[in-house]
């Protein structure tokens, strides 16, 4: 590109006022629209206007002065302060850059000015933001730094805020000097996760998120830290973090406190769980046994006392006759409670307890119910037989309470050493907000056997309505 297609587009570009004067009338020959709209005057305006016109009086000295050292060829080019004049009287500071040049058709005067006011206000603005930068990062718990990865793997930080001390135990300057000190403050066994997001990050252009423990030497201690950056890939594909890092070691202790308290929660849910079934199994031993003995008992000596009553007396037969069906009668509901205590099907194993109860909700509720499993006997301890059955039981009431279902399929498997139990209804479904209620004590008791096998429990939506409820346990 020519001198003359490239000179206006740089004149006309640049923020800063530019003016051609010619060296003998020191008339203005030309300026760019910068100083059109600083000077608030048209270019036809400028170019009637000599250089008196446009700079202050108390300007005008100097600059004369300034303009002859450039005739005398002692220097190429200047630089000064002056005073510049708007079209309206107002007086503005500039700095201006001048020189002389002769290969025009003329001799003239090349002038570039800055507004001094404009330069003023972007300083005072970065002061401001510096200092306003300066009272976050200050404020800011934890330590605000910037890490740079260069492709040979060589690690740097170009910034380290004051709260490295606190969290590090090691000053800015004595991390930016050895920056490798930081990877050896993290405990050996939490080195390789660390690397490992940290290349992650770097590969797909991601935030930088990382949890760890730090040894700091100077005050024999553990911490654990968060790390938070966002990378930005650099023109020489290296990868500069801006981010934070902050002292998590509190939060921590109290989350390994609740996991804590939470597990030794669940051993005694399942212990009291244990118990509980002890104690019922005992009690529907003891209903079965004695009562169940004594009823029998009485009911042959009824049946013996009824032989010998007197031929002909009508009504000491009919009160014989109430006697032995209200025997009958309770005999039954000692057999049912006995069973609801500690169903002694579960003797027979969990496939042929599940098979019987799935039965007995079909003939007692009604709602067809289909069983079916891939093995016909599963080796389960006890504890985990009974839980698993107690958790059945509790799916098929709720879909007798509020399912509206119309049919059931069970469905119950053993692979790979865990046993998988389905119930399928296809009735009108659970909501997400229906199981946290608060009140949902029989989902969450069934998830609480679940989870004290070391199982697992779920209820999701079934395809074409319903619900699924899905437990699996290992077997033990």
């Amino acid at each position: 590109m020519m001198r003359a297609e490239w000179l206006p587009i740089v004149m006309q570009g640049t923020i800063n006022e530019i003016y051609v004067i010619d060296c003998g009338t020191l008339g203005i020959l030309h300026a760019n629209e910068a100083a059109c709209r600083n000077q608030q005057r048209s270019l036809e305006e400028l170019t009637s206007l000599s250089l008196s016109d446009v700079v202050a009086p108390t300007s005008t000295q100097i600059l004369l002065q300034t303009l002859q050292s450039l005739n005398s060829n002692s220097v190429e080019h200047t630089t000064i302060d002056a005073d510049l004049v708007r079209r309206t009287g107002a007086i503005y500071p500039v700095e201006c850059r001048l020189f002389r040049c002769e290969t025009m058709p003329s001799p003239a005067y090349i002038a570039i000015c800055t507004d001094v006011n404009s330069r003023t206000e972007t300083s005072r603005e970065l002061g401001l933001n510096k200092s306003l930068y300066s009272a976050i990062v200050s404020n800011t718990p934890g330590l605000v730094y910037q890490f740079q990865l260069t492709p040979d793997g060589k690690a740097s930080f170009s910034y380290l805020s004051e709260g490295c001390q606190a969290l590090l135990g090691l000053s800015p300057e004595e991390l930016r000097a050895k920056p490798e000190r930081f990877l050896d403050l993290i405990q050996p066994e939490d080195r390789q996760s660390y690397l490992e997001s940290m290349t992650a990050s770097s590969h797909d252009n991601k935030g930088w998120n990382w949890e760890g423990r730090i040894w700091i030497d100077a005050w024999k201690d553990i911490k654990w830290i968060n790390l938070r950056a966002t990378p930005n890939l650099l023109a020489d594909k290296s990868v500069q973090w801006n981010g934070i890092m902050t002292n998590i070691t509190q939060s921590k202790l109290e989350e390994f406190e609740i996991k804590h308290s939470r597990a030794r929660l669940a051993e005694l849910s399942a212990h009291i769980e244990r118990v509980k079934e002890l104690e019922q199994t005992r009690i529907a031993r003891d209903v079965h046994d004695d009562l169940g003995g004594n009823l029998t008992a009485i009911k042959m000596a009824l049946a013996l006392l009824a032989s010998r009553l007197p031929t002909g007396s009508k009504e000491l037969s009919e009160k014989a006759a109430y006697l032995d069906s209200l025997v009958d009668r309770t005999i039954e509901s000692v057999h049912r409670i006995a069973s609801d205590l500690r169903p002694s099907i579960l003797d027979f194993g969990i496939v042929a307890a599940l098979e019987w109860q799935t039965e007995e909700f079909e003939k007692q509720v009604g709602i067809p119910c289909t069983f079916s499993a891939n093995v016909r006997e599963i080796a389960l301890h006890p504890d985990q037989a009974t839980a698993m059955f107690r958790i059945f039981q509790e799916a098929l009431t709720n879909i007798a309470k509020h399912a509206g279902a119309s049919s059931v399929t069970v469905q119950l498997s053993l692979s790979r050493g865990s046993i998988k139990l389905k119930i399928i209804d296809n009735g009108k479904g659970i909501a997400t907000a229906e199981r946290l209620k608060p009140k949902s004590f029989g989902i969450r008791g069934m998830i609480e056997r679940a989870n004290s096998l070391g199982g697992k429990l779920s209820i999701g939506p079934t395809m074409g309505g319903g619900s699924t409820v899905t437990i699996k346990i290992p077997q033990k």
